[in-house]
């Protein structure tokens, strides 16, 4: 495979990537990486690559082919894609934990002579220097890192790039416990998103609210913690994005701990892990889960008195009587009593819930 044929089928695969066929895409740049005797469209399908993995939560395909790339850098000997592909190994390494050698990397690419991309990627070497640092909790490194990484996004117009750092501000400061500027930086995320996100991939907005969902529930901002949280998945799910996913799973559970509704949290936790599971077709863990949701529903009694189907597993409108029963709106209206189903005493005027 030539030059020109190499840039079309990495093209394809982007297209393909964009309009969420990410396994397709995939299939396209494995085989440019097997046929494409360019190095140049070897080093850019590799790249790519690794964003997948990264995004798919694939971390340690993620840094297989980092590792590629670099050796693919080296052959060129061109110190911009070098420097590229080290950034690409302390993403990599970050994402699994491996701060240490994620701060080793980044110093590596700080450390490479002058290049063009020096002043393009030198934010992001920052910020991935200072992701580590705080994983590390070492704050001071780590709020240094992101405050050149902001100063780098600000100087080359880089609204992207700014996005991102203050979403780690956002988490920065909830680990420090100042939940002011927890949710300050995350809502400027958000607004950079509004403003400039139009031909952005949707993560940015993902990101950003998923962060203002954490700083709203340590602010006891429950509903709008709930708001941000839902959307966040609503897009993690769209776009096949297992570890905001995750996060977004805890996420809820933590807001309907701090409601002190821990029966809630455990259907919301089987019933959003059901439907991540089903979309992947993994049917044992799916069946687990499926299980476990019903029992809760017994558990709980989180069910129609009328109709007997589940309440919390999918939209409905509910009526809760005064004597704290719960049930279809439909069904009540369907039955036509004017007292309580279940222990017949007078609903008198219910109320919505």
């Amino acid at each position: 495979m030539g030059q020109d044929q190499t840039k079309q089928q990495i093209e394809k695969g982007l297209q393909l990537y964009q309009s969420n066929q990410t396994e397709k895409a995939l299939e396209v740049w494995m085989k440019v990486l097997e046929k494409s005797s360019d190095l140049v469209g070897r080093f850019r399908v590799l790249g790519c690559l690794v964003t997948a993995h990264s995004e798919m939560g694939r971390y340690k395909e993620m840094l297989k082919f980092a590792v590629v790339q670099i050796d693919t850098a080296r052959e060129l000997e061109d110190a911009d894609f070098l420097l590229e592909s080290y950034l690409n190994l302390a993403r990599s390494n970050e994402k699994l934990c491996e701060f240490h050698k994620t701060i080793s990397y980044c110093k590596t690419c700080l450390g490479l002579p002058g290049t063009r991309a020096g002043a393009q990627l030198g934010g992001q070497v920052s910020l991935s220097m200072g992701n580590a640092f705080l994983g590390l909790s070492v704050f001071q490194k780590a709020l240094e890192s992101f405050e050149k990484a902001l100063r780098y996004a600000h100087n080359n117009d880089d609204a992207m790039l700014e996005c991102r750092v203050c979403c780690s501000l956002g988490s920065f400061y909830a680990q420090v416990k100042d939940y002011e500027k927890a949710l300050f930086f995350p809502c400027k995320a958000a607004e950079l998103v509004n403003d400039y996100g139009k031909g952005w991939s949707l993560k940015y907005r993902a990101m950003s609210q998923y962060h203002m969902a954490v700083a709203y529930r340590l602010l006891g901002h429950l509903g709008s913690a709930m708001e941000c949280c839902e959307e966040s998945m609503k897009i993690a799910l769209q776009h096949g994005d297992r570890p905001l996913q995750a996060l977004c799973l805890l996420c809820f559970a933590d807001i309907h701990r701090s409601r002190g509704d821990l029966e809630l949290s455990q259907l919301k936790l089987h019933c959003l892990s059901e439907s991540i599971y089903r979309s992947k077709g993994l049917q044992r863990e799916l069946r687990a889960h499926v299980v476990r949701f019903h029992e809760c529903v017994e558990e709980t009694e989180l069910y129609c008195g009328l109709c007997g189907e589940s309440i919390g597993e999918k939209n409905s409108r509910l009526q809760a009587l005064p004597c704290s029963h719960i049930f279809h709106l439909r069904c009540l209206q369907n039955n036509g009593t004017r007292s309580c189903p279940n222990c017949r005493r007078s609903s008198m005027k219910p109320g919505f819930v």
